[in-house]
């Protein structure tokens, strides 16, 4: 699932702007205004997006006489929503996948996108999850995460005395990483934080940021160790590596690690913005939640990104974690109509001016689609940030294999683990072993 290079080739360079024509048929590329007849009912996955999706729907009503309905799913609850959802008489009609692993689960109510305009305008189609022959999920979004840092509170810190850095640059290991941010934490009092690292959100449904992404790393390096891009059964063989990247979040905190199990993304979020931490995971969205903060400290010229070390030998050479979990479907259940109206929809956010703009604004997405200009990229300082780590052809990206993960329950299993580890209840060795025997029990179950 990782995107290739050329992605950003056609992304940096001015991509080809073929702008979509309509062409009608059930599942084609018609044009928005010929589909009246049907209606848009789109579950969306990420409740920070809700206020822009919503006017997004207003928007595209307002232009083509279109109903269109959106939803979205409360944090960590989108696959028992979908599975509601979907029993129901009006079913979403457009819905998301989160790669192979909900591809197979969604693939009898999802349409063929083969012969559809927004799946031929994607940069790279090997992007998209096929099954059975069939194209069931095409990304909207290239998407990157890391560890985010605020540089005015760097480089306060790089002019103290016995700074272990003199730039970030100088940042990319592991253990150059833990000697700045040990050091930083030691010093925290003159640098005027409560912590390195924004809390550890463990509470229940907010612990995707360690269960998912921060998981990825060690699978990254084993997939890459066996030259493949799934594996029914894992060793963990990099979990010694995880524990140290997650011990270093948890000692070098805003807060004591017993604490974490009550803390949600938005607390991480707003210590980050307020000023309180140095440092804190996630990726390219956050740059809205920060920005949205009440008393904001943190400027679009300080709010920066590097990759996540974990200690791997030649990790000099990473990058940050570079994907997508988000695949747009459409429902094979729904009417003729139905399906027409959703691919129009979809067809008109990638092509009209309002449509891009709301994707790139609005959203800000990074869209992988020939249909947006160089000028056409996101203006947020951390999507910037992603677009020049994608083109630095002198680093290798992490890919987003955590698609491939078993399930949701495997995660809240794990991150629950994850949570008795933090509080001193569980031991490192059982929450490797954990890992291992519930991946395998699901993916041979």
């Amino acid at each position: 699932m990782k995107p290739s290079k050329r992605i950003l080739g056609a992304v940096a360079a001015v991509a080809a702007l073929s702008l979509l024509a309509g062409c009608g048929g059930s599942s084609g590329g018609g044009s928005s205004s010929s589909s009246t007849e049907g209606q848009i009912y789109y579950l969306s996955f990420k409740p920070e997006q809700d206020k822009a999706w919503q006017e997004i729907g207003k928007a595209y009503t307002a232009e083509t006489g279109v109903p269109v309905r959106i939803v979205t799913a409360a944090q960590g609850t989108y696959e028992q929503t979908l599975k509601a959802e979907m029993a129901k008489k009006d079913a979403p009609t457009l819905f998301q996948i989160n790669g192979p692993v909900g591809g197979a689960v969604w693939k009898d109510y999802a349409l063929d996108l083969s012969n559809t305009d927004f799946y031929n305008a994607l940069l790279d189609k090997s992007m998209a999850v096929e099954m059975d022959g069939s194209v069931i999920g095409v990304p909207y979004v290239v998407e990157g995460y890391g560890i985010i840092y605020n540089q005015a509170i760097m480089d306060k810190y790089f002019a103290t005395s016995g700074a272990k850095a003199a730039s970030v640059e100088e940042i990319n290991t592991f253990a150059k990483l833990k000697d700045v941010t040990d050091d930083m934490q030691a010093k925290k009092d003159e640098l005027g934080i409560k912590g390195v690292f924004a809390s550890t959100s463990l509470k229940p449904g907010d612990a995707w940021r360690w269960d998912t992404h921060l998981t990825n790393l060690p699978i990254f390096y084993e997939y890459r160790d066996n030259k493949v891009t799934d594996m029914a059964e894992v060793t963990f063989k990099y979990n010694k590596e995880y524990q140290q990247i997650f011990d270093l979040y948890l000692t070098n905190s805003t807060v004591d690690p017993k604490l974490t199990p009550s803390k949600a993304v938005t607390d991480s979020m707003a210590e980050f913005a307020l000023g309180e931490a140095a440092m804190v995971q996630n990726g390219n969205w956050a740059w809205s939640q920060v920005a949205g903060v009440a008393g904001n400290t943190v400027t679009e010229e300080n709010i920066k990104m590097m990759p996540i070390y974990i200690g791997v030998d030649g990790e000099e050479k990473q990058s940050i974690a570079v994907g997508t979990e988000n695949f747009f479907s459409v429902n094979s259940k729904a009417s003729e109509a139905d399906q027409k109206a959703s691919v129009d929809f979809v067809n008109w956010l990638i092509s009209s001016d309002a449509g891009k703009s709301a994707m790139v604004n609005d959203l800000g997405f990074i869209p992988p689609f020939s249909t947006f200009s160089e000028s056409e990229q996101p203006a947020d300082p951390l999507a910037k940030q992603v677009v020049a780590y994608m083109g630095n052809s002198d680093l290798y990206n992490v890919a987003w294999n955590f698609t491939t993960f078993p399930s949701k329950q495997f995660k809240n299993t794990f991150a629950d683990a994850l949570s008795q580890y933090a509080v001193g209840q569980l031991e490192w060795d059982k929450v490797s072993e954990i890992f291992v025997t519930e991946w395998k029990a699901e993916k041979q179950g």
